[in-house]
């Protein structure tokens, strides 16, 4: 009877654990505050202080990698402290979000060990649900602190037009309200820089875009997004006034944050895995120096190009998500996808309606596989090229200028293998 009473209350126990490690939490919207200090950012306010070298890191995308707020911050940094050396990281790319940044936090972030990271990702995780949100940036927060316990973060999130309703409500948007549940369960700061933007909008102040703008107004923007100038000088008010509330905090070691899990398929184990070139079958080509694309291969390290049909890259992994760190281009090819010998339903461009020029991005290739099981990828370019009709709208004369060579080819540049979990080399 004993014995079967045990049993039992271990089935339960089992099955409760079970549950409470794969629950994830309820998302809600949150408040539109300027500053949340939470647990401050004592440990650079010390080192600056102290008139020690100190090194900021940006991360984010195309808002932070502008000529804004992220240079003015260290400027100001620089006069607020001048026996205090600040050491600028620029670890922001245009056009992508905490999707990509989870895997290149190492290689942009942590390998600079830094003593202050802001996390800029809010605007371009905006169509992302709130479960993914929370794996990348909780994956990004983990990591960042299994480094180094004492570095101390900054959520930031911008503004853009779709937020201005939102925010006169008194409301975070969709992406940053789920940053900042994340925020408040690791009690990092934030800084919300769109209550500024729309109070000055409603007041009179400040037009969003330039085309809107009456005499002796501010122009925020020339696209709703991406800020002018003067913008930027906004933005750097708040990260003024947030630093003002901030500087008396204490420092702070945040190795006991990381005893507990917000979401339990958070991605920590997120990383980059450099190609091994046996795995490369084909006319594969490495970028060299003198290259035009060769500017990519200073985030994406080595990176692999062919345009020709039928070449492939293979590689076995075990994990949960696969991706692959690539380009996009207006000559970018498309790829079939198979993964333990099922080809996805669609082939997958690498081209979109962005593609008048090239930038990095991710290839998605297969999420949700047993972490158990050897999976083996294959990735093959395809003979045909993609429909360029998307990125019509974008041209002076569309019929003549997707006629142009700019605009023909099958051509695919992989980088680094994008991995949660473990690329298996044999």
């Amino acid at each position: 009877m004993y014995k079967t009473f045990i049993a039992a209350l271990a089935l339960v126990l089992t099955a409760a654990l079970a549950t409470a490690q794969d629950s994830k939490p309820t998302f809600e919207t949150q408040p539109a505050v300027v500053v949340q200090t939470r647990s401050g950012i004592g440990s650079t306010i010390a080192k600056l202080e102290a008139g020690k070298d100190v090194t900021v890191a940006y991360f984010g995308g195309s808002i932070t990698a502008a000529n804004g707020w992220r240079p003015k911050t260290t400027a100001w940094l620089q006069s607020q402290y001048p026996s205090a050396k600040i050491h600028e990281v620029h670890a922001a790319i245009g056009g992508t979000g905490s999707d990509l940044g989870v895997y290149r936090c190492y290689h942009d972030v942590i390998a600079h060990h830094p003593d202050l990271v802001f996390v800029e990702f809010s605007v371009n995780d905006g169509g992302a649900a709130p479960e993914k949100i929370w794996m990348q940036m909780e994956g990004i927060v983990r990591q960042i602190w299994k480094a180094n316990p004492e570095t101390d973060i900054v959520f930031t999130y911008t503004f853009i037009r779709n937020y201005y309703e939102c925010t006169l409500a008194g409301e975070c948007s969709r992406a940053a309200s789920a940053m900042e549940q994340l925020a408040e369960f690791y009690n990092i700061p934030s800084i919300n820089f769109c209550p500024r933007i729309a109070k000055m909008c409603k007041d009179g102040e400040l037009a969003i875009k330039f085309d809107e703008a009456q005499p002796g107004q501010i122009i925020f923007s020339r696209d709703n997004v991406h800020p002018t100038d003067e913008g930027h000088e906004l933005y750097l008010k708040d990260i003024q006034l947030a630093w003002e509330q901030m500087k008396t905090a204490a420092p702070v070691n945040h190795a006991a944050a990381l005893d507990k899990t917000f979401f339990s398929r958070n991605y920590e184990n997120a990383r980059l895995v450099q190609i091994n070139p046996k795995w490369l079958h084909g006319t594969w080509r490495k970028l060299e120096q003198g290259d035009p694309l060769y500017w990519a291969t200073q985030r994406a390290d080595d990176i692999w190009t062919s345009g020709t049909p039928g070449d492939s890259i293979e590689f076995k992994v075990k994990g949960t998500e696969v991706r692959i760190y690539d380009l996009l281009g207006p000559n970018g090819g498309q790829v079939k996808i198979t993964v333990d010998g099922v080809d996805a339903q669609h082939l997958v461009p690498l081209f979109d309606s962005y593609c008048t020029y090239h930038r990095l991005g991710t290839l998605f290739v297969a999420g949700r596989l047993d972490p158990n099981v050897e999976h083996t990828v294959v990735v093959t370019i395809d003979a045909n090229q993609p429909d360029r009709k998307s990125v019509a709208f974008r041209l002076q004369d569309p019929e003549k200028e997707l006629a142009e060579p700019k605009y023909q080819g099958t051509n695919v540049w992989f980088g680094s293998i994008l991995i949660v979990g473990d690329v298996l080399d044999d």
